[in-house]
């Protein structure tokens, strides 16, 4: 796409890097790349938006040469849990047992070498018929990490894991247990957030919002 747009000509010195890998099958509608070019800032959202239906490119920032999108202050993610018949206390409880900082080896899929520590800053659930609409931030995650919570919550809320199971697991990461991974697709990246603002498009916010409807509305 940004070859094609004539932006990058070569790859290795457009040191083309992003800020986020999410799961197959996991949306974002708020991943950063970053990319050294000679265009102009002002012409590349118009050319990029010329052609392209994919991809939705709302906001540009102009940083310096050690600028490395990974490390972001915050990431916010989305995921889109299924009310059915839940328990909405116990739900919210459970979530709060995972905010603050935890060692995650039962809640995520730890590569070797990798800190299973990690701070969660907030957990927060609204309730939007037929979901619970679960927003997470911090400043990084491990592999899986969100989906594995998402599925504690879960098994919390239909009555078949207790809190203190849950408990003990974060408190005890060399008992290794298991809780499952909630599907990808309900999940999605919704902001990376750095010490410094973009400058968006005008309407960007409206668009944004037609693209996470249409994503739940086939969830």
């Amino acid at each position: 796409m940004l070859g094609e747009q004539g932006f990058i000509t070569d790859i290795k010195h457009a040191c083309f890097r992003t800020a986020s890998r999410t799961d197959k099958g996991v949306s974002a509608l708020g991943n950063v790349c970053a990319f050294n070019t000679s265009t102009l800032k002002e012409e590349i959202i118009p050319k990029l938006t010329e052609n392209i239906s994919e991809i939705f490119v709302y906001g540009i920032q102009l940083v310096d040469s050690v600028f490395y999108p990974r490390y972001a202050t915050r990431r916010d993610y989305r995921y889109y849990l299924r009310r059915d018949d839940l328990d909405s206390d116990a739900v919210r409880a459970a979530a709060a047992l995972f905010t603050g900082e935890h060692n995650f080896q039962n809640f995520a899929r730890v590569e070797p070498l990798k800190n299973p520590v990690r701070t969660i800053d907030r957990i927060v659930i609204t309730e939007q018929e037929p979901f619970f609409v679960i927003d997470f931030s911090a400043q990084t995650y491990l592999w899986n990490q969100i989906r594995r919570i998402i599925s504690a919550l879960k098994k919390a809320g239909d009555g078949t894991l207790t809190l203190e199971k849950i408990r003990y697991a974060l408190d005890h990461p060399e008992q290794r247990v298991d809780f499952q991974v909630a599907p990808p697709e309900p999940l999605i990246l919704k902001e990376v957030v750095y010490d410094f603002s973009f400058e968006y498009m005008k309407g960007y916010a409206k668009k944004l919002a037609v693209f996470e409807q249409a994503l739940t509305s086939s969830l």
